[in-house]
């Protein structure tokens, strides 16, 4: 795939998940191209599934949710579906990685408050152990790719 994205492509990218509602004429004006070529562009990277989505960024804190934890979960069944249902039911669950290793789920949880936390891990621990780290801060929020892998 990234032999089909060329460095205005790229370019394209880093603005867009820098500042998802930027207009297509400052994009175009950012990367070179028209406002026309640039929507071209954008469309394009769309239809291939390149960018999936666009999202607003909340601040948790001032939505009610101050306390945010990683929660990794040891699941020793291989019947996932009811816990995919909880992560559908329990919107404090802010992003879930399968992984390798000794535990199978990190769990990105945010809570209103330590009892509202110990509730969500409770429910998490019915399917196997846990193991919770409260976050002090986030030095680097989330950020997709920048550059092409080297």
């Amino acid at each position: 795939m990234t032999e089909e994205l060329d460095e205005t492509d790229w370019s394209i990218l880093a603005e867009v998940q820098r500042d998802g509602r930027i207009p297509f004429t400052e994009l175009g004006r950012r990367v070179n191209l028209s406002a026309s070529a640039t929507t071209e562009r954008v469309r394009r990277l769309e239809a291939l599934g390149v960018i999936s989505g666009y999202r607003a960024d909340v601040d948790l804190t001032r939505v009610g949710y101050a306390i945010l934890a990683v929660v990794r979960l040891k699941y020793p069944g291989n019947r996932h579906e009811p816990l995919r249902r909880l992560f559908g039911e329990r919107t404090e669950i802010l992003e879930c990685l399968r992984t390798t290793g000794e535990d199978c789920y990190t769990l990105k949880v945010a809570a209103g408050s330590m009892a509202h936390l110990e509730s969500i891990v409770d429910e998490l621990a019915r399917f196997g152990s846990t193991t919770t780290n409260l976050v002090y801060s986030q030095p680097l929020p989330y950020r997709g790719p920048m550059t092409p892998p080297r």
